[in-house]
Parts: C-alpha cells; structure tokens; sequence
C-alpha cells in the first residue's frame, strides 16, 4: 500500500513543466506533439506502451535531449538514474562488497565450490541493496530524480527495497515503470500516448478506474452521436424527397399551361432559394453531427486484445507432466493441465532448474537452454511436445518474416488458417510480412508466444522464463489472455507477483539459495 506525501499537493509548485512540447526523431517518428504537463513535487508514475517513447521522455525532462519545439522548465537540480545501475568495481570496493560480487559471478557461471556459497551466505541480493544505497546518495544531493524500469529484473526482495525507498521518498519523482505493484506506491500517473502527456491524480488502480469511467462515458457519446447522425440523413434524404417532388410539381404546371409564365417563374425563383436554404441547413446539420462523432470517436482508445482459439493438447488430467526434486531429496510431481511458479532470489539458479528440466524435450523447440545441471535441485519432463519461452526470445530468426519464423513450428496449419490464428494474435497485415527484426520488443514477444500456441503438433507444456521482463501491462494482459486459452499444462519462473496472481498457479515452488524446494 502506497505511502502518501505529508507535503504539498501534486498540482501546486510543480517541478518540471512541458511548455508546448514537441519532440521528433530524426526517421520522422514522433514522440511528443505540443505537450503541455506539470510533474509536481512529489511521486509520478510514468506509463505507456513498450516503444511509445517513455524512456525518451525522461531524457527531455532531464535535459539530455532538447525539444524539436516548446520549452521546458525545471526547478532544482535533477538526476535521472538509467535502467540498469551497475555497481562498478571501485564502488564494490568502496562499499566492501567486491568479494560477495565476485562468488555470485562464479556461481552464476557454474563454479560450484563450496566456499562460494560461504561467502555469499544469504546476500544473494547485495547488488540491488548497493545499487539501493547509490540511490539514496543520488536521493540526497538532487531536487528531482528521475528513474527508468527500477524494478526490472529483480526478484521478490529486491523489489522490496525499492518500493521501501520510494515510500520514503521526499522531493520530487518521476519513475517508469510497467510494475504494477510499484505504481501503487505513487501519487500520480502520467500516460504517455499518441504523443500527448496527460496525468491523473492517484495510484495505478485509481487511474484505470478513471479510464474505464472515461471510456464507457465516450461509447456512450459515441453511440449518441452516430443516432444524431442516422436521424439527420434521415431527415436530409425525406427533405430530398419533398424538393424532388416540388420541382416534378413545378415542371407539371409549366406542361398544363396551370399558370401564367412569370407566376411561373416566380414562384421556381422562389422555391429555388427555399430549396437551397433548406439543403444548406441540412449540410450544417450533418457537418455537427459528423464532428461530434469524430470528436467522440477521438476519446474512445481503440486498444486491442488477443484473440485466439487453440488447439487443444492431449493432456489428460491424470498424465504425469514433471518432476521436481529438492537438494533434500523432497518430490513435486506435476499432473495434467496443472500450473506451477517456480520463484527464489535471483541467482540462485531457476533458469539452470529450467535448463534441466528440459533436457529430454525436443531441442528444436528449446534454443539457447544453458548445458549444466542446477546445482542440487533437479526437474525432467515426461512429454516430448515441449514450447520454451526464454528470456531472450531466441528462437527468433530476426531475417526471417512474421509468417515464417511461426510457420517453422505451425507446419501443420495451412497459410490461411496461421495468417488467421496470426491475425488474432494482433499480427496482421504488413506486420506479418515484415522481418522480424523490425518489430518492437512487444511485437517481438508476440511472435515467439505464436511460435509456442500454434505449433503442430500442439505442445503438451509450456516453459516460460521470466516472460514479462521489459514487457509494458498490455503485452502482459495480452500474454495472461493467451494462457487463459492454453490447456496444457504451464511451469513458468517469475518475479512478477501481479503476473502469477492473475495466471492462477496450481502450486508455487520456492527455490531456496542451498537447493532445497519449499511450496508456498
């Protein structure tokens, strides 16, 4: 639970302000359009989807990048502390913890001495507790601070300290982040999307409830002025009908001689400028109501989500899918459909237990899996239809296109049904027959889930590891939507607490630093 500032309210004083802010790169793509937003003196979450420009943001405020156009102005000196803080060897020395740094490095290598783990004992987390204590030196000698994805990559008690330090935070923040969590420790949310800057007092949650309140009030604007629109041509198309049948009148009267020619006349002058007068207002009419659907239509977010139907593996609820076996010796048998979460510190070896897990699966479907054994826990698996998702994505062939990295697993579909199931995978149209090497981080992780959902024959378990890092909260709603459609079974390493409430795991094991698997 958040931590509210006892000093001054967001909107007043603020600490940097965008003045008409434009920012373009120099390929043409554009980051801020005419900008104008006040970040006050207290905590902002920075949100927005992956590739939007977040992290460019912070580099204006900061003064690094300068705007296309507008102006920006701060007050107090200001300090923007990149993604990753390294802890550089004089600083490792400096703080005296050059030697734990050093055993973990040989550990996470796969020296398995002893001695190592004496050394590091239980300061499997000194990195992130240094990087703490290098923030809180930034903390004290800057008005504004200014942080980039902190709680990327780091376990469960890492994260912690940094959401301790940001609700004691005093002065000015702006952080981004796609963590969930730690956008509950804030005060303010700012969106950064389709070039526009706007910020919403509160938490994350706060603010989705605010947008969800803002949405439906805009469909139901919407839905308000397409009636309006229906009923004007309604009008406007009756009105055509009664001027067409006035002028057939007209044109019977001159053909009977029914009036004198000048009455004639006359009154076809007349009805003329009724006529005109009357489509002009018609026109003026139908002009409103189109700009009121644009306008509405210009408030309502057209976001999208995964859509799929799947292929249902043969997984039935009593097949033995893994095993796991603790350093002392305890067993976790998982069966069926089952989910399992297999958490720990980092470096303590949950990919290497991975890594051993799938040493008896097809190798096609695991790229890059670290040779070596975990160091005294061990997990294999008991069927051969096996989907990996590693960090790294590299099951990627960057030269290749959308459509053919997914069809060297989907062989089995035809084209038209995998540019479909593609489609539903928000994979359409150019995208899909573009190099992948193009594609965002996002569009990235959607191609490498398709490779794993769509594949034939369909795999019977799903490996993931680590699968939301540097992923922004849609690509995460889009990946928990995939898996709500997935009946097979899933054993996923994550330290995302939001990520594993919302994908239900069946059983969670916790790997401990001596190799002993405890269910949580």
């Amino acid at each position: 639970m958040r931590t509210s500032h006892p000093n001054t309210p967001h909107s007043a004083d603020p600490s940097v302000t965008l003045h008409d802010v434009s920012f373009t790169w120099p390929d043409g793509r554009s980051i801020l359009v005419h900008a104008n937003a006040a970040f006050g003196r207290t905590r902002t979450g920075l949100v927005g989807d992956n590739g939007v420009g977040k992290s460019t943001v912070l580099a204006l405020l900061a003064g690094q990048l300068q705007p296309t156009d507008g102006r920006i102005t701060r007050a107090g000196t200001i300090v923007l502390l990149p993604q990753r803080l390294d802890v550089t060897r004089s600083v490792a020395d400096l703080l005296g913890v050059r030697g734990v740094l050093d055993a973990i490095s040989e550990v996470e290598s796969g020296a398995l001495d002893p001695a190592l783990f004496e050394r590091i004992g239980n300061d499997w987390d000194i990195e992130a507790r240094a990087v703490a204590a290098l923030v809180g030196v930034q903390l004290a000698a800057a008005d504004i601070t200014l942080l980039d994805e902190p709680t990327n990559n780091l376990d469960a008690e890492a994260r912690t300290q940094v959401l301790r330090l940001i609700d004691n935070w005093r002065g000015a923040l702006v952080v981004v982040s796609h963590d969930r969590e730690l956008l509950e420790h804030v005060d303010a949310i700012a969106e950064l999307r389709a070039g526009t800057l706007t910020i919403f007092g509160g938490a994350f949650s706060e603010h989705e409830a605010q947008v969800e309140r803002e949405q439906l009030a805009a469909e139901r604007a919407l839905r308000g002025a397409e009636q309006t629109l229906r009923t004007e041509r309604r009008q406007r198309a009756q009105a055509e009908q009664r001027i067409a049948h006035s002028e057939r009148q007209g044109r019977t009267d001159v053909a009977n001689r029914k009036y004198v020619k000048a009455v004639v006349n006359d009154r076809r002058n007349s009805a003329q400028k009724a006529q005109a007068s009357r489509r002009h207002q018609l026109d003026d009419r139908l002009a409103t109501a189109q700009r009121s659907i644009d306008a509405a239509d210009a408030r309502v977010r057209d976001d999208e989500h995964i859509v799929i139907d799947l292929p249902a593996p043969a997984v039935p609820a009593g097949r033995r899918i893994a095993r796991f076996v603790g350093a002392d010796g305890r067993e976790f048998v998982v069966n069926g459909a089952e989910r399992v979460a297999i958490t720990g510190r980092n470096g303590v070896g949950k990919s290497t237990l991975l890594a051993q897990l799938l040493r008896g699966a097809d190798s096609e479907m695991r790229p890059g899996v670290l040779p070596d054994p975990p160091r005294r826990a061990s997990g294999e698996l008991f069927v051969g239809h096996v989907g990996y998702l590693s960090q790294s994505l590299d099951n990627l062939h960057d030269e290749e296109t959308v459509f053919e990295n997914v069809a060297r697993t989907a062989s089995g579909l035809e084209d038209r049904v995998l540019r479909n199931q593609l489609a539903r995978l928000l994979l359409r149209g150019r995208m899909m027959d573009a190099p992948v090497a193009s594609l965002s981080g996002g569009q990235r992780f959607r191609v490498a889930l398709a490779q794993l959902l769509l594949a034939t024959p369909p795999v019977q378990a799903l490996v993931l590891d680590e699968p939301t890092n540097s992923l922004d909260m849609a690509s995460v709603d889009q990946l928990v939507e995939a898996l709500s459609a997935y009946r097979g079974a899933v054993i996923v390493v994550s330290h995302d607490h939001d990520f594993l409430s919302r994908v239900s795991p069946d059983l969670e094991l916790h790997l401990e630093p001596d190799g002993v698997l405890t269910q949580r």
